[in-house]
């Protein structure tokens, strides 16, 4: 039986293309880049690896090794991130999609994708045929026509049934690319997750999102976290709160970075005390306050659903983890993971969210660098740990003792391990 490297090599040979010394290690199975799992192979090519040193795929590696891949395969983790591929080499990936491999993960984040790359991708994940459409949304004092690209041209493609998960984090595809990606999930029924995080998405593409998300009953994981909003309207938390309240499968929505103000929290949370679906809510780095904060608190105290929180990196100070901490000990029975990090929170917020742990167990990984650890919040952390209330790994903080005195220490957890 042929190897799989045996596969590359030959691929290079007939492309006449050179090999790449990384691919083939990989592919020859000796650092466990490339092993066999029940559901499929998994092939792990991220450009990011140091030990040892390793020569990032360009477009031309990408062609030899979906040349290898061809044929009768199923890839179950593709991950090809922090590469030098452009939309060339998205194409040929877009290409192998459409022949007889099916890939159920395909990760290409953190590459030199642009705009025509994510079209070539979106297309293969068309179910079939498809026709132009022209939507009208009216929002604030505009209203804003969003178009489906290549008016006026019909594609028939393969469809490809296999891929679950896409990842395309850090690839500056822009508002026309991110049209793209939604036009794909008006018909596209077996996607569940995407990452389009850091993309340059813009006001057009991020409302189409939010309205094919109101029909879409497949996708359960999106984020669109960090895009470029030059409006003060708030436009796309209306219609991303408008979404939550009739979608009942998405349970993960990621919406980091979007200039949001307790004013957008507030028209959030208006859908959130009936949204049955959602489990996590990212609302890192925006510009929450404590009356937010509060809005979140009333959101908790009846919504049944919600198990993970991150508010990490907004302004919610003590009296916004006093309303939280409420919510916690009294009402909320659900939630499990709540990030606070960096929100100028005192000994006053913080030894109440303790307070809360201690009488709710329900919460049990809590996130708290980067605001004030006073000795009384050291101390009522350290009581948490010890007591085994709070486990050391569902922290960001290690107690330890100087001079009679408690002090707090940080360590590298963090809500990443609930994705």
């Amino acid at each position: 039986m042929t190897s799989r490297e045996d596969r590359y090599l030959a691929a290079c040979a007939q492309l006449a293309l050179p090999t790449n010394p990384y691919v083939a290690r990989v592919l020859r199975g000796s650092d466990q880049g490339a092993t066999s799992s029940g559901s499929g192979l998994i092939i792990r090519l991220p450009g990011n690896e140091r030990l040892p040193p390793v020569q990032r795929l360009t477009d031309r590696d990408a062609l030899a090794l979906c040349g290898a891949l061809r044929g009768h395969v199923v890839v179950a983790d593709l991950d090809l991130s922090f590469n030098r591929m452009t939309d060339t080499g998205a194409k040929y990936i877009a290409e192998l999609l459409q022949d007889r491999v099916d890939v159920k993960s395909l990760d290409l984040s953190c590459n030199d994708i642009e705009a025509d790359g994510a079209e070539h991708l979106a297309k293969r994940l068309q179910v079939g045929g498809r026709t132009c459409t022209c939507v009208s949304f009216r929002c604030a004092a505009r209203t804003l026509t969003l178009h489906c690209w290549l008016l006026g041209a019909s594609f028939v493609f393969k469809r490809n049934g296999s891929l679950r998960t896409l990842r395309m984090k850090g690839n500056k595809i822009g508002d026309k690319g991110g049209m793209n990606f939604a036009d794909m999930l008006q018909s596209n029924s077996t996607l569940e997750e995407m990452d389009l995080s850091d993309c340059d998405l813009a006001t057009q593409s991020l409302i189409a999102f939010a309205v094919v998300l109101s029909k879409n009953k497949t996708i359960r994981a999106i984020n669109v976290s960090r895009p470029l909003l030059y409006s003060h309207q708030e436009e796309t938390t209306v219609y991303f709160a408008q979404m939550l309240q009739v979608n009942q499968s998405l349970r993960e929505l990621h919406l980091a970075k979007h200039g949001m103000t307790d004013s957008g929290v507030e028209r959030l949370c208006e859908t959130l005390r009936d949204n049955v679906a959602l489990r996590y809510l990212d609302l890192r780095c925006n510009r929450i306050t404590r009356d937010g904060a509060k809005h979140l608190a009333e959101v908790l105290k009846q919504n049944r659903t919600l198990e993970v929180l991150d508010l990490s990196s907004n302004r919610i100070e003590d009296d916004g983890a006093v309303h939280l901490s409420g919510a916690i000990m009294l009402h909320n029975h659900t939630l499990k993971a709540l990030s606070i990090t960096s929100n100028n929170i005192g000994s006053q917020g913080l030894v109440s969210l303790t307070k809360a742990m201690a009488a709710n167990s329900a919460l049990s990984h809590i996130y708290i660098w980067g605001n004030k650890l006073e000795e009384p919040v050291c101390v009522a952390i350290a009581g948490l740990i010890q007591s085994r209330r709070l486990q050391e790994e569902a922290t960001d903080v290690s107690p330890y003792q100087v001079d009679g005195h408690m002090y707090l220490a940080e360590v590298n957890h963090r809500l990443r391990g609930h994705y």
